[in-house]
């Protein structure tokens, strides 16, 4: 059918899809794996709990990660900075000012989120590698001041002792509880903004900024919300993850490490995708269960697959599934409806059709 033809139909014909098949088939899978996960405690061991702590803040900072570069453009090797605030807010708010562990939570992700509006009034004056470099040089700044607090340890790190009168197996269940909120949540929360016409705007600021400003989005605006989200994520996760091992030390907290392992993830599973970071978070787990007992060969390892998936599927694994079959887990691409086709959203990485229910 010629686009004449298409544009000569009545716009009552036409109609906008985001769910498929598919992604309503995900969306029960989705919820039965949430239930099955929240009733861990009751019948699963404690090191599988453990296990899925790690999993689910590093897969929560990784989605934050990609909503910042995949879905904006916004490319931070300074992540690091809010898993190090995270990590010494949650013992300040509970050591120090003796707030619960679930409101100290809530509360390192709004002192995150003030930090990073206060931070992006000069990450956002620079611009490419320079933005990189910049919110690098602010997670070193962090860290050396964390290091110069004396009541945060004078950089010999702290412990969080409001937990040791709770009994291992309560600290572990509520950790893990926190954990699966914080993952599952980082999900929900990255396809709702993806829906929303802040995930149209932040798809526009990062192909153009110039073409997304001459339509009227509001590039710095945009730019700061998905920071500020982002880094609040990050400082939430961190805090959990931090809620385990109660002890926090500067150089660890504030590593760059953080950082690396969300972008090896990202790059890994497929940028600018959701399922991207799920798929790369199961990679990641896997290699380190599996080498991480041999030293430098578990890094070396990792390099080689990173490498490997970039030189073989430059849209990450997820981009390769998805070239072979063309489906997605969530329902966040627009499709416009005709009576004999789909036309895919614009915006979709992976222009696909489909026809109609």
């Amino acid at each position: 059918m010629s686009s004449n033809e298409v544009a000569a139909r009545p716009l009552s014909r036409y109609r906008v899809r985001l769910s498929t098949p598919t992604t309503q088939v995900s969306a029960v899978v989705f919820v039965f794996i949430a239930v099955v996960m929240v009733s861990l405690p009751i019948w699963g061991s404690s090191g599988t709990m453990r296990l899925l702590v790690q999993f689910l803040t590093i897969l929560a900072m990784a989605q934050m990660w990609n909503l910042l570069a995949g879905f904006a453009g916004l490319v931070s090797i300074g992540q690091q900075a809010f898993v190090g605030i995270g990590a010494y807010g949650l013992f300040a708010a509970m050591d120090l000012f003796g707030v619960a562990p679930i409101p100290a939570v809530i509360l390192v992700g709004l002192m995150a989120a003030l930090i990073a509006v206060l931070t992006s009034l000069f990450a956002f004056r620079l611009r490419g590698g320079y933005f990189a470099i910049g919110t690098w040089v602010f997670a070193e700044v962090f860290r050396l001041v964390v290091s110069q607090v004396g009541v945060l340890g004078s950089g010999t790190g702290v412990t969080i002792k409001s937990l040791v009168t709770m009994t291992p197996a309560d600290r572990l269940a509520l950790t893990y509880w926190l954990a699966v909120a914080v993952g599952f949540g980082s999900l929900v929360v990255t396809v709702l903004i993806v829906r929303s016409r802040l995930g149209l705007a932040l798809r526009a600021v990062r192909d153009s900024e110039v073409s997304a400003a001459t339509l009227g989005v509001g590039v710095v605006s945009t730019k700061r919300i998905v920071y500020v989200i982002a880094s609040a994520g990050c400082a939430i996760a961190g805090a959990i993850y931090y809620l385990q091992l109660l002890r926090v030390q500067p150089t660890a907290a504030f590593s760059v490490e953080w950082t690396v392992t969300m972008i090896f993830i990202v790059v890994i599973g497929g940028l600018g995708r959701i399922e991207g970071p799920i798929l790369g978070a199961i990679v990641f787990f896997v290699l380190q269960e599996w080498l991480q007992d041999y030293g430098s060969a578990y890094l070396i390892t990792l390099g080689i697959v990173a490498v490997a998936v970039v030189l073989i599927a430059p849209r990450g694994l997820w981009g390769l599934i998805e070239r072979r079959r063309s489906f997605e887990l969530f329902a966040v691409h627009r499709r416009l409806m005709t009576p004999d086709r789909a036309l895919q959203d614009p915006l979709s990485p992976t222009p696909r059709t489909e026809g109609v229910e």
